[in-house]
């Protein structure tokens, strides 16, 4: 699995003209789900995320769990576009819908068991997302 991290002021989501999610500062994490990967990759990936140290605090670098503060969690197959060759992306490393949603949703639960506060995007749909970047600080994150 992968994500693209960003330490956000702000960021949102929406479909359709409609916020569907949305958090004050905290992380807006990019989620991708490759062929291989499975609900053990989904869990490291939201711990790894959670416990991921590039917020200030008053000692130094700190996590979202360190601080209690939310993460925005958007799907992105794209993450797994393959642009070695020629213009075109090939998305075959990228996990099917019916197999990458569950999996999304396993991060998501993971988060949430771990006491973070978790907004989400809607699954397949055409989103928006909106951010103001803090830093900014944006990291991938494969596991």
């Amino acid at each position: 699995m992968r994500a693209v991290v960003s330490r956000v002021s702000t960021a949102a989501v929406s479909v359709d003209g409609a916020v569907v999610g949305e958090i004050g500062p905290g992380l807006l994490s990019l989620v991708g789900v490759g062929r291989t990967d499975d609900a053990d990759a989904a869990r490291a990936l939201a711990r790894k995320i959670h416990e991921l140290r590039i917020l200030p605090g008053a000692d130094g670098m700190v996590s979202a769990a360190d601080l209690g503060l939310p993460v925005l969690v958007v799907s992105q197959f794209t993450l797994y576009a393959d642009t070695r060759k020629g213009r075109r992306p090939s998305w075959s490393e990228a996990a099917p819908g019916e197999t990458a949603e569950p999996l999304v949703d396993e991060v998501v639960a993971e988060l949430r068991r771990r006491g973070a506060t978790v907004a989400t995007g809607v699954f397949g749909a055409r989103m928006q997302v909106a951010s103001v970047n803090d830093g900014p600080m944006t990291l991938l994150l494969e596991v």
